[in-house]
């Protein structure tokens, strides 16, 4: 049964907070009718933060993480170790890395993972700019940390291949991470030590 509004300016912000992940109706009609009994400047404020996240938020040019300039303050940072990247799936997994408290070299965003069921193929990730990265030459080590999926296996064959001819070499976390799960959803000490305890990727597929 459809929910009746005595306001069409409230069921347009309740549909549009129920497009957001997890956000069903109900919840968005909670969300807003507690927005309308803050102050108005609380409400301003947080209209305005969107609005100023949305037009003004930058991807680092180097690592294509979310970034207020350029470059990142994680590239930016001369006290990591530029000769290590961490290679993972978006935006969020390079935080739930960093939790760990465990890496201290840099990271590269591919934006996704390979799922031609999805649509998604190599073309439309950043992988050729992490090739990019890797020809250069000050690259030592490439930490594939992506989902322990089949599209993140798939990925992860995909990158060690066209990395390949590079003197680089690429390691990938030990399988801490149960096969299936998805990284973000590691805890803290599990993904630690699966980074640290990271192994050749080469040795992954042998017999």
């Amino acid at each position: 049964m459809s929910q009746q509004f005595s306001s069409a300016l409230l069921e347009n912000a309740v549909n549009e907070f129920s497009k957001l992940p997890g956000i069903g109706r109900k919840t968005a009609l909670r969300l807003v009718l507690h927005l309308l009994r803050q102050d108005e400047s609380t409400a301003e404020n947080f209209g305005n933060s969107i609005i100023r996240l949305r037009k003004e938020i930058k991807y680092c040019r180097v690592c294509h993480n979310i970034s207020d300039d350029d470059i990142c303050t994680l590239c930016s940072d001369t006290g990591r170790d530029s000769s290590i990247v961490c290679v993972v799936e978006n935006v969020k997994e390079v935080m739930v890395v960093e939790n760990t408290r465990q890496f201290h070299g840099l990271y590269h965003v591919l934006g996704g993972i390979i799922s031609p069921m999805d649509g998604i193929g190599p073309g439309d990730l950043e992988i050729e700019s992490l090739v990019q990265r890797v020809s250069e030459g000050e690259i030592k080590e490439v930490i594939l940390a992506l989902s322990a999926t089949m599209e993140g296996d798939t990925t992860n064959f995909y990158i060690f291949r066209k990395l390949a001819p590079y003197d680089v070499k690429i390691t990938i976390i030990a399988r801490g991470v149960s096969i299936g799960d998805e990284l973000e959803y590691a805890d803290e000490i599990t993904l630690g030590r699966s980074i640290m305890n990271r192994i050749p990727f080469n040795e992954t597929f042998k017999p």
